[in-house]
C-alpha cells in the first residue's frame, strides 16, 4: 500500500494548556508522511511559542498566525489553502490521536476505496484522564441518518482531495464539522466508520458541546441557514433532531481497559 500525504488541520486560538499534547500525539504517529498546518487566531498566550520549538525540530510542522482573530473556520479554510495532501484531516488544539490513527484509518480507506471514513474516540477530561466515555457510531452512516445526528467527531475524520477536491468550511461560526460532514454524505450516500477508538476528545466545561441550550441553538442555525429552510420546516427538523438524541442518540460506553 502507498502512503500519500495526510495534511493535518489545526486552528488554534489561546491553547497554551493542551497544544504540547496535541502536537506530540501527531508526532506520536506510526504513520509518518503527514504534515500538521497550525492556523494561529492571533492568541494572546504563549501558544504559537509552545508550538515553534516543536516545528524548529520538525519540518512536517508548519505555523501560520493571523494578524486578528477571524474564528475558526477562517482559520481552517486558511490551513486548507496552504495543505498539499492528498487526504485532509482534522485535529483540533485540545484534542489527540492515539499513535496507529492515522495508519488504520488511511489502510481502511486503501482496502475499501473510501473516500472518506471517521472512527469512534474516547473522552477525557480537561486534565486529560478518562471519564470512561466512549463515542460510537453506526458501522455505515447515511446522509439521511447524519441529517438528525452530527456522529462523526471532527478529530476523526478523513476525506480524499483527489474525490472531492477542498471542502471550504462554512462562514457559520458554529457546527462547521457537521456542515462538512453533510456535504460528503449528500455526494456519497453513506460512509463506514473504523470501529475502533482511535482518538480522545477533550470535553471542556465552557465548550459549546457542553452546553445543550447552546447546541440547540447552533443545530438550529445549520437548518435554516445551511440547508436553507425556513422557521417551519427548520422547527420539524429541530424535533427530529431532539428525538434522535432522545431515543437514537450516538451510543456512550465504558472503554474496555
Amino acid at each position: 500500500m502507498e502512503n500519500p500525504l495526510v495534511s493535518i488541520i489545526t486552528p488554534c486560538y489561546n491553547s497554551e494548556k493542551f497544544i504540547l499534547e496535541t502536537i506530540q500525539s501527531v508526532k506520536n504517529q506510526s504513520y509518518e508522511n503527514w504534515e500538521m498546518i497550525i492556523v494561529d487566531d492571533a492568541s494572546i498566550d504563549k501558544t504559537v511559542f509552545i508550538a515553534e520549538q516543536f516545528a524548529l525540530n520538525d519540518n512536517r510542522i508548519k505555523i501560520f498566525k493571523l494578524e486578528k482573530n477571524l474564528g475558526t473556520g477562517m482559520a481552517r479554510n486558511k490551513a486548507l489553502d496552504i495543505a498539499s495532501g492528498k487526504y485532509i484531516s482534522f485535529l483540533d488544539a485540545d484534542d489527540m490521536w492515539k499513535s496507529e490513527k492515522l495508519k488504520k484509518q488511511i489502510l481502511f480507506m486503501q482496502k475499501n476505496n473510501l473516500p472518506f471514513t471517521f472512527s469512534f474516540y474516547d473522552c477525557i477530561d480537561e486534565q486529560g484522564k478518562t471519564i470512561n466515555k466512549r463515542v460510537e457510531a453506526p458501522l455505515i452512516l447515511t446522509y439521511k441518518r447524519l441529517f438528525f445526528c452530527n456522529y462523526i467527531g471532527n478529530l476523526t475524520g478523513i476525506y480524499d482531495v483527489d474525490y472531492f477536491g477542498k471542502i471550504g468550511i462554512s462562514s457559520i461560526r458554529k457546527r462547521q464539522d457537521w456542515m462538512l460532514w453533510l456535504t460528503i454524505l449528500k455526494k456519497m450516500k453513506s460512509a463506514k466508520v473504523v470501529s475502533e477508538s482511535l482518538a480522545l476528545y477533550r470535553v471542556r466545561q465552557n465548550s459549546i458541546s457542553a452546553s445543550k441550550i447552546e447546541l440547540l441553538k447552533h443545530n438550529f442555525a445549520v437548518y435554516r441557514k445551511f440547508h436553507g429552510y425556513n422557521l417551519v420546516i427548520s422547527l420539524f427538523y429541530m424535533m427530529g433532531f431532539l428525538f434522535t438524541q432522545l431515543l437514537i442518540k450516538p451510543t456512550y460506553i465504558k472503554p474496555s481497559i
